[in-house]
């Protein structure tokens, strides 16, 4: 029996070091700031990419990576017969995995694509999961079945401090976004479905971590919390300590954290947190 590979794409939110020891293959997507392009992960790191962000004459673009970018990696994995599992962010949210499917049916090799419908570390659990599969021995359809578990019980809430990003990219209206700011809401969205959904407007970053608790309190009661994760954009001071203070006292402790990809900053501006956790 062959080999399984694991692909994703660069906004999983695992580090390098974890990637490299667990083999694997990383597909970046690439951002246009000012005419200049650079690749994510590569020649672009998150912290850089707040200032390049902020002197940016017009907001950056991002760009899912060419099906050839695939394909050439597809062929590549499967040439002796392996299989490949390519797992990657919502298509809801970007073309990526869209880009995966066209080189999969390209490619000779065989290869299985994933939309995690989720991003940041909500991808990152179930690369974890189908690594730990794969090096148990469980075959390629096992692996599929088990995602499609850690998927259903998996929660992320992403919290936004500005809307001028939303606005810059034609996701909301001007009006809206003027309206928000007057009253200093601070909308967390909801992403359930592959795409985010508004779930709460509260007024003050106060407000924002006793919802996310309260929901983490009611989605993990009489559950066992298997992973919890932040990601964030310069919102550790204003949010993310008083949120991992909370969710510690309940007694899980392992709360990873990471500055979040210049893909997903992007879309959210500085200053925004996604908070993502999964049970069983």
């Amino acid at each position: 029996m062959g080999q399984i590979h694991i692909v994703t794409d660069s906004t999983c939110d695992l580090t390098k070091e974890e990637i490299k020891k667990n083999n694997i293959h990383v597909v970046p997507l690439t951002i246009q700031i000012d005419g200049n392009t650079y690749v994510d992960g590569v020649d672009v790191t998150p912290d850089t990419f707040i200032e390049k962000m902020k002197a940016a004459s017009e907001l950056p673009k991002s760009s899912q990576p060419a099906p050839g970018k695939f394909k050439e990696l597809y062929d590549e994995l499967g040439k002796d017969g392996d299989q490949i599992i390519s797992i990657h962010m919502t298509g809801g949210m970007s073309g990526t995995v869209q880009s995966a499917r066209q080189a999969a049916d390209m490619s000779d090799s065989d290869v299985t694509v994933i939309d995690s419908r989720y991003i940041a570390w909500a991808l990152a659990f179930q690369l974890r999961e189908a690594v730990a599969l794969r090096d148990a021995g469980a075959t390629v359809e096992e692996i599929v079945a088990r995602l499609d578990e850690v998927r259903k019980n998996t929660r992320l809430f992403v919290t936004l401090d500005t809307l001028d990003n939303m606005v810059k990219g034609g996701r909301i209206g001007k009006g809206k976004a003027m309206f928000g700011s007057l009253l200093n809401i601070k909308p967390i969205g909801h992403l359930d479905i592959g795409e985010v959904t508004i779930a709460a407007k509260p007024r003050s970053n106060k407000q924002v971590v006793k919802y996310l608790f309260e929901q983490f309190q009611k989605d993990t009661e009489g559950k066992t919390v298997k992973a919890v994760g932040i990601s964030h954009a310069n919102s550790m001071d204003t949010l993310g300590n008083q949120l991992i203070a909370l969710v510690e006292e309940t007694g899980f402790t392992n709360i990873e954290i990471a500055f979040t990809s210049p893909i997903i900053t992007t879309h959210t501006g500085e200053g925004a947190l996604g908070f993502m956790y999964y049970v069983e």
